[in-house]
């Protein structure tokens, strides 16, 4: 018997995630202020962790300065995904929870919206391993250049947080990928390849 959409939203997908972690995706997905504000507190904290001696809001206008690229592209790509969702925040969220639990949509214009947004991520995302590859060395350089320049607890630091980083990174890649390519085969089309472009 189908689920009823109440029944959808409270479903804990099937690595059976309380309903909570539902909530605070479907909060990040409607706001992406609040996205880039709990970015910019996070990287901020960090960098005081490491390099105590900065205060911290010279830290948060300085990482906030040098985020506005990263922001213009997450704005950007948010905007394409938007559309390609069927218009608005809520419909982009509601696929988004539906692609992370694995639920294919049924409905021929949810389908469409579907197959649209995995096409898009799936093409964005054709670079992966490059990008993880040149972030790993920007990264490690970074670690070097930190462990001659500066004293052993910030070096240290550091270097956990370049294993950690580009660890969680290519482990999110992986799962993303994963998903994109299972929904794709769900959906039932050839391939991203002739829809992307």
């Amino acid at each position: 018997m189908p689920l009823s959409e109440s029944e959808r939203v409270q479903n804990t997908g099937p690595a059976g995630r309380a309903p909570m972690a539902g909530h605070v995706v479907r909060l990040l997905g409607r706001y992406l202020w609040l996205q880039v504000v709990l970015s910019l507190l996070a990287a901020s904290a960090l960098i005081m962790l490491l390099f105590p001696e900065r205060s911290f809001a010279s830290v948060l206008v300085r990482t906030a300065v040098t985020s506005v690229g990263a922001i213009a592209v997450l704005v950007a790509r948010r905007r394409k995904e938007r559309r390609a969702a069927g218009g608005s925040a809520d419909d982009l969220v509601s696929l988004d929870l539906r692609l992370r639990n694995g639920e294919v949509p049924e409905a021929p214009e949810e389908r469409r919206a579907m197959r649209d947004l995995v096409a898009q991520r799936l093409h964005r995302t054709r670079h992966r391993r490059t990008a993880l590859v040149l972030l790993g060395v920007l990264f490690g350089g970074l670690t070097v250049l930190t462990a001659l320049t500066r004293d052993a607890r910030q070096s240290i630091g550091f270097g956990v947080l370049t294993v950690v980083f580009v660890g969680w990174m290519a482990y999110q890649g992986k799962v993303q990928d994963r998903r994109l390519r299972t929904m794709w085969a769900a959906l039932g089309d050839d391939g991203p390849e002739g829809r992307s472009g």
